[in-house]
């Protein structure tokens, strides 16, 4: 096996907030429990510029170590990655890296292909979500993307729907390796309303509630969210819960809401940052329905998590969402033109008779089951390990 020892870059790693963070620190935990030495370097603002912190996890019988090395952010980013190139350096000094994965386009799976090149050994872009488009279209650097793509060893995705946008840059098949988020099937699962956590946010009796889980911002559907919010309370007594929190610049909309729509606004909860896992699936107990109306998005944790825990889920038809939800069989999709429907789409599916709704989350979580779980997770990236052997 060419990776013995595995560099993996990421802009955020758990317990930061996010899905990119979130599945980094899942992803960098699989390659440990199939006997891969990791070393993660995640950058930070939690700490002095160009400080470096480093945590050793403990190795078990079941995994090998995962070394975090966390690196405080200049205040400029160019200075900050060539800073990284010492920090990579040295740490290669110490561990000789045998491949190293990229976690989300740029500025990770840019770094780890230009470090991969440096020191000449194979490299891996996970593309995850709209850093494809992000970097597209202006001001969006395209020529580092295409660089970047060409000269990956290894090109993986979250979904089919961004391996066919790899394709489509490089004109070519790409062979790109679809890697699914996958779940924790025992930490998501279905089980009761958490009647203490309901009390504790002050979620009436007679609500319905609509959830959001992540960092809500405008790519995740914010406008289309608090759209939907007045026209289900318009109809019926409701709130939105927000498992996590909203992203600092987006505030203003949500304080321009208030101003307009008071009675509104003061349904929205908040709860602010959730790390662990349990407790996720705790806030999801709550839900009578998890929508995400993304514009853009690769596969969403939020998506997977909600289904596995027998939640209905009400989403948009972006990205790879549509690989995970079939429409009144495993979820429900709104088209991406159509968002501004998402309140009488929820309303529709809030009506539906128990036994409809029953028969939906039922599906969902065996779609989950099947093909998204951490087995076929760790199949897939056996498989990457393979191939990053093959072109050493």
């Amino acid at each position: 096996m060419v990776a013995e020892n595995l560099l993996l870059i990421a802009e955020r790693f758990a317990p930061d907030i996010g899905g990119v963070a979130r599945s980094a620190g899942r992803i960098a935990s699989a390659f440990a429990r199939l006997e891969v030495s990791v070393d993660v370097l995640a950058w930070t603002k939690t700490i002095a510029p160009g400080e470096l912190v480093s945590e050793r996890s403990r190795p078990t019988p079941e995994s090998s170590t995962v070394t975090v090395h966390r690196l405080g952010l200049f205040g400029s980013l160019d200075f900050s990655l060539q800073h990284s190139i010492n920090v990579l350096e040295w740490l290669h000094q110490q561990r000789r890296f045998d491949a190293v994965w990229g976690h989300y386009l740029f500025p990770a799976g840019f770094m780890a292909t230009l470090f991969a090149e440096m020191v000449h050994i194979p490299s891996t872009v996970s593309v995850r979500g709209n850093d494809v488009d992000r970097l597209m279209f202006p001001p969006g650097d395209f020529a580092r993307l295409l660089w970047t793509l060409q000269r990956a060893s290894v090109r993986t995705s979250v979904s089919r729907d961004l391996a066919k946008k790899v394709d489509l840059l490089l004109g070519r098949d790409s062979e790109t390796l679809v890697i699914g988020n996958a779940v924790d099937l025992k930490t998501f699962s279905p089980r009761p309303a958490d009647a203490e956590l309901r009390k504790r946010f002050g979620i009436r009796d007679d609500e319905a509630v609509l959830g959001f889980c992540g960092e809500l911002r405008q790519k995740k559907g914010l406008p289309h969210l608090l759209r939907a919010l007045r026209t289900v309370r318009a109809n019926r007594p409701a709130c939105l819960l927000v498992i996590g929190d909203v992203r600092v610049r987006e505030r203003a909309m949500l304080s321009e809401f208030s101003a307009d729509c008071p009675e509104d606004a003061a349904r929205i909860l908040i709860t602010g940052q959730v790390h662990e896992p349990c407790e996720v699936a705790r806030h999801l107990t709550l839900c009578d329905l998890l929508l995400l109306p993304s514009l853009w998005d690769g596969l969403p944790n939020a998506l997977l998590e909600a289904q596995a825990a027998g939640i209905p889920v009400l989403a948009s038809d972006a990205g790879g969402i549509p690989e995970a939800i079939e429409h009144d069989q495993t979820g429900f999709l709104v088209s991406r033109s159509q968002l501004h429907r998402l309140g009488e789409a929820s309303l529709e599916v809030l009506d539906m008779p128990t036994d409809q709704r029953t028969r939906v989350t039922v599906a969902a979580r065996q779609s989950v089951e099947t093909k998204f779980s951490d087995v076929a997770e760790a199949a897939a990236l056996t498989e990457v390990l393979r191939r990053l052997n093959r072109v050493s």
